[in-house]
């Protein structure tokens, strides 16, 4: 058989693979539906990432200076003040289940005059657990104090502050969200796909009457790598746009420079499926393993959280996970504009990962 006959096959069955997904319901959902699914969720999650305080406000005074007070409080963009608790009871009912974070209590001699001028002091109460929200909302209200003491009484301000802003772009939750679920849509796409197909086929003998032709296992492997490369590609695509028109995604760097790192990520990762579904024999004998593999990558490389929240040792270590490369490399080239060039570190990782795990994979594949 020539080479140009055995890429001729490697082409047909990338095409048979192709055809297989797509018409695949099942397969097409956790493709395509189910990255969008958590796309959503954390979306919404983190689509307003501002500080937000959640309290109630007991008015205890009713005079002209406290509805003024609650007034700026309601059009504050940091307090949301839950309008429906009337009393101490239900504010002390909602801070236990922790659906309010304080208290604010206008005591009856709020805004009585002093010397002609309103006077008055606020209260506010909390419980042990939300003792930082306390005084984060403290700081809040001395801020709403003082801007209403200048139109009150004129006082003389030595030291102040004020605040500049650099021309740096930094990231948001959003962006640690995107390219984490891009992981988790790699992950999908390279380990769970060829663990549920490839048993699947042993099963059904598919595998073994492919045997029986002249078809190679790295002219198999080539197919499947193209095929799960090209579906894998569009399915991030597809987040990619819902990303950019629902939550704004912010883009800094080349969108062809990612499609090519991401390409080399899906086919790295791909690996290890294959690994996995060309050694075992059926699923009861991969799930476990692949589990074992799957869910360290998923929550310790930067997946669905920040690395730098770990502890150093651990963030070391996690630095040569195979999956790390991926998604700190994608977070680069997306939110800092970094080019391929830049990339060599998580580059050099991928390489010596996908030369380990395709020997691995070419070594452990069975037909049966």
């Amino acid at each position: 058989m020539t080479l140009q006959q055995k890429l001729y096959t490697v082409w047909a069955f990338f095409r048979i693979n192709l055809r297989r997904v797509f018409r695949d319901r099942l397969a097409l959902f956790f493709t395509f539906l189910f990255p969008l699914i958590f796309l959503f969720v954390f979306g919404a999650l983190n689509h307003n990432n501002s500080v937000s305080l959640n309290v109630a406000v007991i008015d205890s005074s009713r005079s002209a200076s406290a509805k003024k007070f609650v007034s700026q409080l309601d059009k504050s963009k940091v307090i949301k003040v839950n309008q429906d608790v009337t009393g101490f009871t239900e504010a002390n009912q909602k801070m236990s289940r922790g659906e309010l974070d304080a208290t604010i209590e206008l005591p009856a001699a709020f805004g009585n005059p002093v010397d002609g001028i309103p006077t008055g002091q606020a209260i506010v109460h909390y419980t042990q657990n939300n003792e930082q929200a306390a005084q984060t909302l403290v700081s809040v209200l001395q801020a709403e104090f003082q801007g209403l003491n200048a139109t009150l009484v004129a006082n003389k301000t030595p030291f102040t502050v004020v605040s500049k802003q650099n021309n740096e772009h930094s990231l948001d939750a959003f962006d640690y969200t995107f390219t984490g679920l891009i992981g988790f849509s790699i992950l999908g796409a390279g380990i769970f796909g060829p663990m549920n197909v490839f048993p699947e086929l042993k099963k059904m003998g598919i595998l073994r009457r492919l045997h029986t032709t002249p078809l190679r296992v790295w002219q198999y492997f080539l197919s499947t790598m193209m095929g799960q490369a090209v579906t894998g590609l569009l399915s991030i695509a597809v987040m990619f746009v819902v990303a950019k028109s629902v939550f704004h995604l912010d883009v800094v760097g080349s969108v062809v420079q990612l499609a090519i790192f991401l390409a080399f990520g899906i086919i790295m990762v791909l690996g290890i499926g294959l690994a996995l579904g060309g050694w075992a024999k059926n699923e009861r004998q991969v799930a476990p393993l692949g589990n074992i593999i799957v869910f360290p990558m998923m929550f310790l490389t930067g997946v669905f959280f920040p690395r730098f929240l770990m502890p150093q040792w651990l963030q070391n270590v996690t630095t040569y996970m195979p999956l790390t490369p991926v998604v700190d490399g994608a977070r680069m080239i997306l939110t800092e504009g970094k080019t391929l060039l830049d990339l060599g570190p998580q580059l050099a990782v991928m390489g010596v990962w996908m030369l380990i795990i395709y020997v691995i994979a070419f070594r452990v594949f069975r037909w049966e």
